[in-house]
């Protein structure tokens, strides 16, 4: 393949001789025209006439499976196959035996190599490696353009210099401009086959090293002090560098004679093409944590560092995805926002954007393709666009809402003392949710009165194994001392579903979201919750606690929880301990089925606190973390309007204090609606707490509440238009 000879012919020479070191009567390569279909561009023994001229379409025949697999398929009896289809220009009717290999790039198939026998005969592993690895090369001299043309492997052609205008989700609020800074712009290997293989595992196993020692050099402290911005995130990240299989597969793939990178790149390309199978957006996004551990190990590899790259100081950060070590590790003041093509809201890296206070913006698909370092861009997180190359009128329109943005935020910092008190004279209680470092040293910038949601897994994600009983009491500890005389209620452990700790075994779950996950995995193993509850209680000894379980579904489940702390108190003052001076349980209420039965939960508690992410997801039956559903429902909808005014009105009939701690109650025209159906406290992400106190400040809420109460018998699917509508109509600032 790299000789002077024509491509082609290069590629015929290179059917040949697969074909003979294989033993195969038929070795065939197929490449990916624009159109998608599967074009048959050289090979040795099918008929020759067949030779750009047989051409297959998407996930036609096995050629095709292939292709849209993106994954080797190893057949003794091709025929006998259901996918399986008979071309009869290419005579391939006397063959049996199939072995194909789908050549990647980017983690998509842009050709398919194969391989055929007579016999019915099976492949061994060595052999698929082999033709994997023969693929491999194939797939660089065909993105080098001398087979196809440039603008056939890519999905959409752009003129470089258009202006475009691309609509993604919104993964971090906020608005900016900048020029853009490629993330891992990819760079194919220069050396595919190794010289020595034993230099290369040697390389590969230095690498590796320095990649840990890494990830390390970034973390600050340890879970205990929660130090260091995003420091659960990027913990749990570095457990991924130490997965077995992971480092196995690199192993491996040295040992079939690829130089270091190459291997990183065949194990790359191999995780990406699961992609697109994975049907969990969970396993999805933690697989794309694989992939930027790959980037990296590339670039430890040429001795590299993003955090070494001269930036400008208004960059915009552009990649497929991105890991949270990485978006660390660039100079926070230099990055002014971050476009993805691919992730999630609930991603690492979309975590830690919003922690940063980065604008984000994701989902915009074909992102990489359309743009060029240096770019100028545009990152709306108010709408979830991204403006590429903008023309002027635009640009002026921007830089006019961002000064408008630091005129609001410097309102916001103003704010911080203030009550949040509506026109009428009605307290409204704003607090803040936290579980990240970030989180608690914005506590005071925020002006929140409290911690009013503090999320207790990540202790737990982080570890290698369980933590121990003072490690617990040491952040529980940390989170009090910082909030001071602030309330702080924290939320025991809420994990399983898409929560999975490594030294705890589970079984597979065909629904996590809805299996054994929560309350319900605490009170099947008390020895852990029991664990928890002893290092809070002893963490506030001579304070207020604020305990809440989640995901409680049954009263049942409630007492039983409960009579956990009882047992934790009792055993406190039988060795003389200290205990809280004020004890307060309660329970979120997440699942729907605890709205036909408040009357008997909320004597039983001490206060309540609504979870709208989860109870909307259950009843809608809308997974939120999956972008292909997650927004098929509005929460501004009269059904789970009506849900929210029922439990105000339970709670106040039973004199039962009620919070919502969703993300609801962090955005300024749902946290109106939330006011007028009676709820006076709020807890909201960081960023939402000042908008939420201006919106408090303008409101009147006995006319706000006798608008909603017309509202909430519509028959539309959502009244978001109307609240706005009222919300302007009363002077509102939303």
């Amino acid at each position: 393949m790299a000789g002077a000879a024509p491509a082609q012919e290069r590629l015929d020479t290179v059917v040949r001789i697969v074909a003979q070191s294989m033993v195969a009567e038929v070795c065939s390569i197929y490449l990916r025209r624009a159109s998608g279909e599967l074009e048959l561009f050289a090979t040795q023994g099918l008929k020759p006439e067949a030779v750009h001229n047989t051409r297959l379409r998407p996930g036609e025949g096995l050629v095709g499976e292939v292709a849209r697999m993106a994954e080797p398929i190893s057949l003794s009896d091709a025929p006998s196959h259901p996918s399986f289809a008979y071309r009869p220009e290419t005579g391939e009717d006397p063959y049996h035996a199939f072995l194909g290999a789908p050549l990647l790039r980017g983690g998509r198939a842009i050709g398919v190599l194969v391989v055929q026998n007579r016999s019915e005969r099976r492949y061994d592993e060595e052999e698929v490696e082999d033709i994997q690895t023969i693929a491999m090369v194939l797939a660089e001299t065909v993105a080098s353009g001398e087979l196809l043309a440039q603008d056939e492997l890519r999905d959409i052609e752009v003129a470089p210099h258009r202006p475009e205008n691309l609509k993604g989700q919104r993964f971090a609020e906020g608005l900016a401009f900048g020029h853009v800074v490629l993330h891992e712009a990819p760079v194919p290997p220069e050396n595919l086959l190794a010289e020595d293989q034993q230099v290369e595992e040697i390389r590969l196993r230095e690498a590796l090293v320095g990649l840990k020692a890494n990830i390390d050099s970034m973390l600050e402290g340890g879970p205990g002090k929660l130090a260091g911005q995003s420091f659960e995130v990027l913990e749990t990240y570095r457990m991924f560098a130490d997965d077995r299989g992971w480092n196995r597969s690199l192993e491996e793939a040295v040992r079939t004679g690829l130089t270091a990178e190459a291997a990183v790149d065949r194990v790359r390309n191999e995780h990406r093409a699961r992609f697109a199978t994975a049907r969990d957006p969970y396993i999805r996004e933690r697989l794309h944590d694989f992939e930027d551990l790959a980037n990296r190990l590339l670039r430890v590899l040429a001795g590299d560092r993003p955090g070494e790259r001269d930036l400008p100081d208004d960059a915009i950060l552009v990649a497929r995805n991105l890991g949270p070590a990485d978006l660390l590790e660039y100079p926070r003041h230099k990055i002014r926002g971050l476009l993805l093509e691919e992730g999630s809201a609930a991603s690492h890296a979309a975590i830690v954007a919003r922690a940063l206070q980065i604008p984000c913006v994701g989902r915009l698909m074909g992102l990489r393709d359309r743009l060029s370092e240096g770019d100028l861009v545009i990152v709306d997180g108010e709408t979830g666009e991204a403006y590429l190359r903008p023309r002027p009128d635009m640009l002026a329109a921007v830089r006019s809402r961002i000064e408008v943005r630091s005129e609001r935020q410097a309102e916001f910092t103003r704010l911080r003392g203030v009550d949040a008190v509506t026109l009428d004279g009605t307290r409204i209680t704003v607090l803040t949710n936290a579980g990240l470092a970030v989180d608690l040293e914005n506590l005071d910038a925020t002006g929140a009165e409290g911690i009013g949601l503090f999320r207790t897994e990540f202790q737990f994600m982080v570890s290698e194994e369980l933590p121990r009983l003072d490690a617990q009491t040491a952040l529980y500890k940390l989170v009090l001392d910082t909030a001071g005389d602030r309330p702080v209620t924290f939320r025991t452990l809420d994990i399983g579903g898409d929560k999975v700790l490594p030294y705890l075994e589970t079984e597979r779950e065909e629904n996590p979201a809805m299996g054994r996950r929560a309350i319900r995995l605490g009170l099947d193993r008390p020895g852990l919750l029991r664990l928890q509850l002893r290092a809070l209680l002893t963490a506030a000894a001579g304070r207020e606690l604020r305990v809440m379980f989640p995901m409680i579904a049954t009263v049942d489940e409630f007492r039983a929880a409960r009579e956990l702390v009882d047992v934790e108190c009792a055993w406190a003052r039988r060795r003389g301990r200290a205990l809280p001076a004020l004890l307060r349980i309660g329970a979120m209420i997440e699942c729907p089925s605890l709205l036909w039965h408040l009357d008997a939960l909320l004597p039983l508690t001490d206060f309540v606190s609504v979870g709208t992410n989860d109870l909307f997801q259950y009843m809608f039956a809308a997974d939120r973390t999956n972008p292909l559903v997650s927004d098929r429902y509005d929460p501004l909808s009269p059904p789970a309007l009506r849900a929210l005014a029922e439990i105000q009105k339970k709670c106040a009939d039973t004199g039962t204090p009620v919070s919502v701690c969703g993300e609801l109650a962090g955005r300024p025209l749902e946290a109106f609606a939330l006011l007028t159906l009676g709820f006076t406290r709020l807890s909201a992400p960081a960023g939402g707490v000042g908008p939420v106190k201006r919106m408090i400040l303008s409101a009147d809420l006995p006319a706000a509440r006798r608008g909603m109460a017309n509202l909430l018998g519509s028959s539309s699917a959502s009244i978001r238009g109307e609240l706005e509508s009222l919300a302007r109509k009363l002077n509102i600032t939303i």
